[in-house]
């Protein structure tokens, strides 16, 4: 197809819906990371918005499609980006609340340098190596049949109602409770506890990460709650006098929570460091052909298809030496040296490009949604505190912030580029411009950035990051956050109950034999140490409907196998999926619009009806499971038949 025939990409029309697309699903994605621990791709679900939207505005085009889809994309990177690094200064107190320009600057020139430093890889990994690139290939199938049917956008619209309706009755009217929690002492203080979050956020997470995923996750949640809290409760209190002090005539609910927070979710960071160690050295093969793919771009000619058609390599030398640039000045100016100023933007560059690599590679290969992103983060955060360490040593808050700074725009730029390759695999397979693509999820990314401090100030204001807001709010738990502060307080030489952290390195390096059997033996089952880690952190009402999400997938899957619908099979699964997006988006924009009146009134019941209307919270429990029915019928539903 010569260039003048191509069908409009980059129009106004997409550039606007994306942008809107791109802010709605960045602020939804950063509630449900801060919940959840978790946060979702979101190619698929804005391709099939983009579709229905866009035929509003004349004939079906694919590649326009594809350019909003692009976009949107970018929110739920940088929202990752962000909340797994940033309410760590909040919640070490070196911000009061989250500064417009601090958290503009880090992750929207982080996101930029994830755009930049991925370009180089897009020929070696796509065209080259042809990686699978999973969430890529499947947005690219859905926007190949844009000219046809829009049920996939009834399915997403229809869930993301229920899901914000379910939310709005729950968390804003206080219909019914927002779990199932049953907690009792066995003897004198042995700790039994047992909770299942009423979300269908969750369950539809669950659905989306498979069975595998949302087992090891609650795996790891009643590992902690059914062994390491009633060990320690009935043990070893005396190794902690003040909480044992504490504990005296709490409930059984509010013991196992004391525990958790004061011992043994460190069972799960200590999990998590050796989890994101054992990542990079597994991945040491991978890393070093991302790299050499980054090393590796082609010059471009005029004769050059525009399928075909990159970033020019000069503009990215020159946009990596200005967005580092401000990065500089901002570091110079956070430690009050020029010299760790500088010695932080060259660390962060290297690790930077480096990680951004290995993002890319691990996207084509497991997928965006699973790329290990938070364990890079922490080697990034260990490799830095080493450097820092001989320049300022130990002691104060200076050390960690700049490790966390560093480990903010590391974070987000390889959170973009995974992304980034994941829509140019799709792109590639529909026949789009690459620097088209490119710029839209710059434009994408900066867009996000511009409104993430006053998303996340909501939230902390609403719930509170990590610690209630005020009496009566519900703490947004923050996994990767609260992990990222315990990393860099301790490497400058902070209080940790490092015992428990052993004992999680321990827990993490039997994972790892685990896993590593089970590869050998050709297993479909395997033991992410990650997932396992993240649940041990997570409160057990969090992790325990991810694996109710994932027995409704596996007997989706089931269901279809035993039929052998083949084609259509794919084609309900998907419907399935884009339902369990629904629900997720639904409940999560809806958690942002409860926090308004919240921030306002500063009283997480300003909604709540009076005590005399609101229900059992077994009502809660069978309309969710109502609502799992129908998920379940969607993905399962017979095609309809034709004559």
């Amino acid at each position: 197809m010569s260039d003048a025939r191509i069908p409009p990409q980059l129009t106004f029309k997409a550039i606007v819906l994306s942008i809107a697309l791109t802010l709605v699903l960045m602020a939804a994605n950063a509630y449900l990371g801060l919940f959840a621990g978790l946060t979702i791709a979101t190619a698929i679900p804005a391709a099939v918005i983009a579709i229905a939207v866009l035929r509003l505005f004349g004939p079906p085009n694919m590649l326009e499609n594809n350019i909003v889809s692009t976009g949107a994309s970018a929110g739920s990177s940088i929202a990752s980006g962000a909340i797994f690094t940033l309410p760590a200064l909040v919640l070490m107190g070196w911000w009061k609340d989250f500064d417009y320009g601090w958290t503009l600057a880090i992750i929207g020139l982080g996101g930029l340098l994830g755009v930049l430093f991925s370009v180089p890889l897009r020929r070696t990994m796509i065209i080259e190596q042809k990686l699978q690139f999973p969430e890529g290939v499947a947005a690219a199938e859905v926007l190949k049949v844009s000219e046809g049917s829009t049920g996939g956008a009834k399915w997403l619209g229809l869930a993301a109602l229920a899901g914000g309706l379910f939310k709005f009755a729950t968390s804003g009217l206080h219909l019914s409770p927002e779990s199932l929690t049953v907690s009792r002492y066995f003897g004198e203080r042995t700790v039994g506890y047992f909770s299942f979050g009423l979300s269908p956020a969750l369950i539809a997470v669950g659905y989306i990460v498979g069975l595998n995923i949302g087992a090891l996750v609650a795996g790891g949640g009643l590992l902690a709650y059914w062994v390491f809290i009633p060990i320690y409760s009935t043990w070893f209190q005396h190794l902690d006098p003040a909480l044992a002090q504490s504990l005296i005539g709490m409930s059984a609910e509010e013991a196992a929570g004391a525990i958790r927070g004061a011992q043994v979710r460190y069972i799960g960071v200590g999990a998590m460091l050796i989890g994101g160690l054992w990542t990079i050295w597994s991945l040491r093969a991978s890393l070093v052909a991302g790299v050499r793919s980054g090393l590796n771009m082609r010059a471009q000619g005029s004769d050059v298809p525009h399928t075909d058609r990159d970033i020019p390599m000069k503009l990215i030398l020159i946009g990596t030496a200005v967005f580092v640039l401000p990065l500089f000045i901002l570091y110079t100016q956070a430690v009050g040296s020029w010299g760790v100023g500088l010695t932080m933007a060259i660390i962060m560059i290297i690790t930077g490009f480096l990680f951004c690599s290995v993002a890319a590679y691990m996207a084509g290969i497991v997928g965006s949604s699973n790329s290990p992103v938070s364990g890079m983060t922490i080697c990034t955060m260990l490799f830095a505190a080493l450097v820092l360490l001989t320049m300022i040593g130990r002691g104060g808050v200076t050390g960690p912030v700049a490790t966390i700074l560093i480990g903010a725009v590391v974070c987000t730029a390889a959170s973009i580029a995974g992304d980034n390759l994941q829509d140019l695999k799709a792109g590639y397979l529909i026949g789009s411009t690459p620097w088209r693509q490119q710029v839209m999820l710059a434009i994408g990314a900066v867009s996000s950035a511009f409104i993430m401090a006053p998303v996340l100030n909501l939230f902390n204001k609403a719930y509170g990051i990590g610690v209630p807001a005020f009496p009566g709010a519900h703490a947004l738990p923050a996994p990767q956050a609260n992990l990222v502060r315990a990393v860099a307080e301790g490497m400058f030489g902070g209080k940790l109950p490092w015992n428990m952290i052993i004992v999680g390195l321990a827990v993490g390096a039997l994972l790892i034999a685990l896993d590593s059997w089970l590869k050998r033996s050709g297993s479909r089952w395997r033991t992410p140490v990650l997932a396992v880690a993240v649940g041990i952190y997570l409160p057990l009402d969090v992790s325990t409907p991810l694996l109710a999400g994932g027995l409704l997938c596996e007997f989706a899957q089931r269901w279809h196998q035993q039929r052998g619908a083949g084609a259509s099979a794919e084609k309900l699964m998907q419907n399935g999926m884009l339902f369990a997006a629904g629900m997720i988006t639904g409940e999560s924009l809806m958690g942002v619009i409860i926090a308004i009146p919240i921030v306002i009134y500063q009283n997480a019941d300003v909604m709540a009806v009076p005590e005399a209307f609101q229900f059992s919270k077994y009502i809660g429990a069978i309309v969710l499971a109502a609502l799992c029915a129908w998920l379940y019928q969607v993905a399962t539903r017979r095609p309809p038949t034709t004559t």
